[in-house]
């Protein structure tokens, strides 16, 4: 588990003081067996989460914010049972850490996974990358959800992003194409819904959430956002992290049609307008990739 970038102390305005006196803290109350462990903060991107590695084979994740404590749940609930029918490793909970005084929420220890964050611009072999991502994605979708699996909060029709997808647009006036991303955004407003069955979905596949090794995909991190909703939010990796050149390979692995492929790109540009003017100065390398998927999103051409 692995990403370059300043960590920043706080990026919501209600989020706690997470440091390794914490964690320490925590892991001699709550897993004594791991307390004499060297631990030292992770830099990462994310926004959901502070990471820490514990030794050499443990990563610790904590919260940051109470709309994020369901994360935990979900992944310590159905990783496990995931996890053998994906074709990479996927994050593997070794302890549930529940709430105390000092720290509200669930947390999780997770096996520590080896790898590096793909690079926006600097991938080595991207439709291989694009190949193995949609080998993800297939697998994924094609685990039957179970009765009491998860909605996903990112699976949800187009339209019940409309009023915070309005709401970014006016905020970013002179920033961005105003007129070309409502454009857009309206645009895909009047697609029929997907009208299959719902899927499992990962939700949020940005590079900060992907690891490669040797430019192979090796790992896929931070099921945060798992669930059961329309599989097309999955496409956003199309924009997220593949370059142009690539994006037909993925999409014909996926075998997503013109309707699929517009609504996971107004979903990735949606995702991006939302995140632009919230993260701009608390997370400057995901505002900056905020950027680039409003560019490419505007800028693509092939629906």
């Amino acid at each position: 588990m692995c990403a370059a970038a300043r960590t920043p102390d706080r990026m919501h305005d209600d989020e706690p003081d997470i440091d390794t006196g914490l964690v320490r803290r925590l892991i001699a109350a709550q897993f004594p067996q791991w307390k004499g462990l060297p631990l030292q903060r992770v830099a990462l991107t994310g926004t959901d989460n502070a990471m820490f590695r514990l030794g050499t084979e443990l990563a610790v994740r904590l919260p940051r914010a109470g709309w994020a404590a369901d994360g935990v749940t979900r992944e310590q609930s159905w990783l496990p049972r995931l996890a053998p029918r994906l074709p990479v490793p996927v994050p593997e909970p070794l302890g549930h850490g529940r709430p105390t005084s000092g720290y509200l929420w669930n947390w999780s220890v997770l096996r520590w996974l080896d790898g590096a964050n793909p690079t926006v611009g600097s991938i080595a072999e991207p439709v291989r990358l694009a190949q193995e991502l949609a080998g993800f994605i297939t697998a994924l979708r094609s685990v039957e959800p179970a009765p009491d699996a998860p909605a996903a909060s990112r699976g949800t029709p187009l339209a019940t992003r409309d009023a915070a997808t309005r709401a970014a647009i006016g905020r970013l006036r002179g920033m961005i194409d105003t007129d070309a991303a409502t454009a857009l955004w309206d645009k895909a407003l009047r697609i029929p819904e997907r009208s299959g069955p719902a899927g499992w979905i990962h939700g949020d596949l940005s590079p900060g959430n992907l690891l490669v090794n040797g430019h192979r995909l090796s790992a896929v991190l931070d099921f945060g956002l798992m669930g059961v909703g329309d599989p097309t939010v999955d496409l956003i990796a199309a924009w997220t992290l593949l370059p142009g050149s690539a994006r037909p390979a993925f999409r014909t692995a996926l075998a997503a049609d013109d309707e699929a492929w517009e609504r996971g790109r107004a979903r990735a540009l949606s995702i991006a307008l939302v995140q632009l003017p919230y993260y701009r100065t608390t997370n400057p390398p995901l505002a900056a990739n905020a950027r680039h998927v409003i560019r490419e999103v505007l800028a693509d051409r092939s629906v």
